[in-house]
């Protein structure tokens, strides 16, 4: 079963994304503020983080570029979930290292769908780097 850390200090945005991910079987460890998600996450690396942009004490981007820095975490996915839509935004968020950027509100239909797809990714990232046999078999 992934973990996936979720940073949102909106208690019912908080609750709602634990349900979906829960439902479709992630366990999650949900924070109301960037530093104890940041703490949390390098002491406790999880398989994938969704921050969002605007919390007390550290923002999402700030936990991401934390996250990008520190070899133990550098390479955990994140995505970003947040209210900010305009085209500098997200290309703040993803400049930040972010592997996506979701914009809420949001369908939690498409949202589940991109978490595992995000997952997806990396898993398929880990393959090729233990089977490289299969990065020859696909072209790359």
């Amino acid at each position: 079963m992934a973990t996936v850390l979720l940073a949102e200090d909106d208690a019912d945005i908080r609750f709602l994304v634990t349900l979906k991910l829960t439902q479709a079987g992630y366990q999650v460890r949900g924070f109301g503020d960037g530093l104890s998600a940041a703490a949390d996450a390098r002491e406790h690396p999880p398989d994938l983080a969704i921050l969002d942009t605007m919390m007390p004490g550290m923002s999402g981007l700030e936990v991401c570029r934390e996250l990008r820095k520190e070899p133990a975490t550098a390479k955990i996915p994140v995505i970003i979930l947040t209210a900010l839509a305009h085209e500098a935004d997200i290309t703040a968020g993803l400049a930040a290292g972010a592997d996506d950027y979701i914009v809420k509100p949001f369908s939690t239909r498409d949202f589940t769908t991109r978490v595992n797809a995000v997952l997806a990714r990396v898993h398929a990232r880990l393959v090729l780097v233990h089977r490289p046999e299969v990065g020859r078999i696909v072209g790359r």
